[in-house]
């Protein structure tokens, strides 16, 4: 799977949470996303706070896994989030800062 992300099984989907310092940065997280979908012509689900995004990236109709353009695009969100938040299977949630 994409690094950062969760994959959940039912319904399967990928999923990640970001989290951010402040208002601006969230904006400009979604800016970034929002030139991304349009260049992609993927636009995932998402979700936001002041502070936060969560988006999710569920599997195309009767798909029995993610396509590569999904792939691609979870991989290229990782390359411009400021922080990583991963979940494992317990629920567990560590983050990891961008290098």
């Amino acid at each position: 799977m994409v690094e950062n992300w969760t994959w959940r099984k039912r319904s399967a989907r990928l999923e990640r949470r970001i989290e951010f310092e402040n208002y601006e940065l969230t904006r400009e997280f979604l800016d970034l996303t929002a030139e991304l979908s349009e260049k992609e012509g993927f636009y995932p689900d998402m979700n936001f706070g002041r502070t936060h995004v969560s988006m999710t990236i569920h599997l195309a109709d009767e798909a029995a896994e993610l396509e590569p353009a999904q792939l691609r695009f979870a991989e290229q969100v990782n390359s411009f989030a400021p922080t990583n938040k991963i979940t494992d299977s317990l629920g567990t949630e560590y983050t990891v800062e961008r290098g």
